[in-house]
């Protein structure tokens, strides 16, 4: 039997449309303009982004992350290379993505190819965090076991010893950039009646896209 509690929980989608006459011919323009709005609207968070990887035997999984970087070049983030994602995009590197702006009620789904980002490129990045989240990818062995919260803030408070003495943290080799080279991109527009806008971005080989609309 449904739980009611979650069966009945519907809202309606009436804030705008997505016609075939305003689409731009490379996705990233539109995801530039569907961002924007996202943040005029009042996103809280509008950069975070769902991640899905899989293991070489298919075995998926998903997180949150916050995207870092989006031009035509891919969407990049940033990670441990020895976390569980990391380590599942590196010996898979299919993966997805998706952006959930509730306040304009869209969806961007990215599916693509991750590729590390150069070391010059993860150097920028971690140099310009702020010392708090250099200290703790520097001290954090993400997706490992351990063994309290007070085990991790003990290893925190050492490295905040080191720093504030004057050194200045360097990005560990464990830690940089991933870009996703996406090959297909779509974007959903909440409607009426559950009647969404759904166009789909197919990347051509060897350039351009291909532009479909789905039934929502």
């Amino acid at each position: 039997m449904l739980d009611n509690q979650f069966a009945n929980f519907r809202n309606e989608y009436m804030y705008g449309a997505l016609s075939d006459e305003v689409l731009p011919v490379e996705p990233i323009h539109l995801f530039h303009l569907w961002f924007d709005d996202a943040r005029s609207a009042g996103e809280p968070e509008p950069t975070a982004m769902s991640l899905a990887t899989a293991t070489k035997e298919g075995i998926p999984s998903v997180r949150i992350v916050l995207l870092k970087d989006a031009n035509q070049d891919g969407f990049g983030f940033f990670t441990n290379y020895d976390s569980r994602k990391g380590e599942e995009l590196l010996s898979n590197s299919s993966a997805a993505l998706l952006f959930f702006w509730p306040k304009t009620q869209r969806q961007v789904r990215i599916e693509g190819k991750a590729i590390r980002m150069s070391e010059n490129e993860s150097d920028a990045y971690f140099s310009s965090r702020p010392m708090g989240s250099q200290i703790g990818a520097i001290i954090s062995p993400q997706s490992k076991v351990i063994p309290s919260r007070e085990y991790l803030e003990e290893l925190y408070n050492s490295g905040s010893v080191v720093y504030k003495e004057g050194v200045s943290p360097i990005r560990p080799s464990f830690w940089g950039g991933f870009r996703l080279i996406p090959n297909r991109i779509e974007f959903w527009q909440g409607r009426e009646n559950r009647l969404h806008d759904r166009v789909v971005y197919k990347a051509l080989d060897p350039d351009g896209w291909d532009i479909v609309r789905l039934a929502p």
